[in-house]
């Protein structure tokens, strides 16, 4: 990608605090479908509403169980893409780097990233049902899941936020923390509807930074960000890094 603007070049190459959001966009280059478009073979006749919910855990903890093992096989297939490798290589140009993301896949940690707050929590993960605690270590196997945790004994269940659910707070607040103080905030791959997510980069907005949305298609932010480039975040954070070099 040549046309990048000169003027984010130079907003970067000052920069000392740097915060990034990503969204299912950086995802799907990496091959990971998007949470509706997930909604194939077996479970085409579901809503996502069905099998995100602790009342849908409640009524079938089976089939919810099950539905996150088919997500969580397919994301531990897949790879982190230069979207995800260009946001690690650039978290070491900065003083401060701080990466929210709204994806559940664990790609940018994968990728090397660092410092990484996860709004909607970690497919990898599981925890009780009951009291939310964690398990480590390896998910057991059983064979009529959901399996129990071993030491509280109540159902276990994917680490992540269904609907209803409150947002992690400290994640929360570091991100938006983040999002105040920094010089440069990117938003990618997210389409910016979903609260309070979206937020974030109107907050670094109004606190001064430079807003840099990559995308492919138009958002709803567009119009409100410094730079709207459109593209893969595959193509443009490569583009970027070797800009900065």
């Amino acid at each position: 990608m040549n046309d990048l603007p000169k003027e984010l070049i130079e907003a970067l190459r000052k920069a000392k605090k740097v915060a990034v959001l990503t969204g299912a966009g950086i995802s799907a280059e990496s091959k990971i479908p998007t949470f509706r478009d997930a909604m194939t073979g077996l479970w085409a006749s579901f809503s996502p509403e069905e099998l995100a919910t602790p009342e849908a855990f409640a009524r079938n903890p089976k089939m919810v169980w099950d539905w996150y093992a088919f997500r969580r096989e397919m994301c531990a297939k897949a790879l982190p893409n230069p979207g995800h490798l260009a946001l690690a290589e650039m978290e070491k140009h900065f003083e401060q780097f701080t990466l929210t993301t709204q994806n559940v896949d664990g790609l940018h940690q994968r990728a090397g990233s660092r410092r990484v707050f996860e709004l909607h929590g970690s497919i990898a993960r599981v925890k009780c049902a009951d009291t939310g605690r964690l398990l480590g270590g390896e998910i057991p196997e059983c064979d009529e899941p959901p399996p129990l945790h071993p030491e509280t004994g109540g159902m276990l269940r994917p680490d992540v936020v269904w609907f209803g659910e409150a947002l992690p707070e400290q994640a929360l607040l570091e991100s938006a923390q983040a999002a105040i103080e920094a010089d440069v905030y990117f938003t990618i791959g997210t389409s910016a509807l979903v609260y309070p997510a979206a937020g974030l980069p109107i907050e670094a907005g109004r606190a001064g930074a430079v807003v840099v949305e990559i995308n492919p298609i138009e958002t709803p932010f567009t119009q409100l960000a410094t730079f709207s480039l459109r593209g893969k975040s595959g193509e443009v954070l490569p583009a970027i890094v070797e800009a900065l070099r």
